[in-house]
């Protein structure tokens, strides 16, 4: 897999400028897709890419899960380690790096990866998808969540507008998993969101669960 090692450079610098201030950027809930999926599964290995601040990971961990989670930011993955620490969850661990770079010769098998949001991270969001799909084991699920409309406030981001429309058909047609896989959801749910200057938006956001068979 192809790695553009500039454009993940100047995307994780960006992306640590955004986290690096002293407030967190995220609100501290895990995703409620996360947990009503997850709410159903037995407690295994998981690996959640883009984690950010570890909410997710550290939800799971929670659960029971061994669950670990790569992001771009080094302050994120910081504040996500800090936070398993003091929640004494020895069972969420936090890595630096993008996907495709930090799974390279990554043998391990996972029960759940999730990736919400991938729209921001220099690398191919294909083939990090992809990868994802590759990390997954028997009868494990690749759960991915996508804005289908973008926050309006995305255009006034720091980050590098590297953004891409999906739709859990886009991005189901994009991973090309064919036999071995079936879907067990695809569909467009609404979520609240608030931006970084405290504004409101109801977003549309596109939900893929795929389950590996073979």
């Amino acid at each position: 897999m192809s790695v553009d090692r500039r454009c993940v450079a100047e995307v994780s610098e960006q992306w640590e400028k955004r986290c690096s201030g002293p407030e967190r950027v995220w609100s501290g809930r895990p995703n409620p897709v996360l947990t009503d999926v997850a709410a159903a599964l037995r407690a295994g290995r998981a690996l959640d890419v883009g984690c950010g601040e570890g909410t997710d990971v550290l939800w799971l961990a929670e659960r029971g899960w061994s669950a670990e989670g790569v992001d771009l930011s080094p302050t994120a993955v910081q504040r996500a380690r800090d936070a398993a620490r003091a929640r004494g969850l020895p069972g969420a661990r936090f890595f630096v790096g993008g996907l495709l770079t930090w799974s390279a010769g990554h043998t391990s098998s996972y029960d759940l990866v999730t990736a919400f949001f991938l729209h921001d991270i220099g690398d191919d969001r294909t083939l990090v998808l992809r990868r994802a799909a590759e990390l997954v084991g028997p009868a494990g699920r690749l759960l991915v969540v996508s804005h289908v409309t973008m926050p309006p406030w995305a255009k006034h981001r720091h980050v590098p507008d590297t953004t891409e429309r999906t739709s859990p058909e886009t991005d189901r047609s994009a991973l090309r998993l064919g036999r071995g896989w079936v879907t067990d959801l695809a569909d467009i749910r609404s979520s609240k969101a608030t931006g970084p200057n405290g504004e409101y938006a109801t977003l549309q956001d596109g939900v893929l669960l795929m389950r590996r068979t073979a």
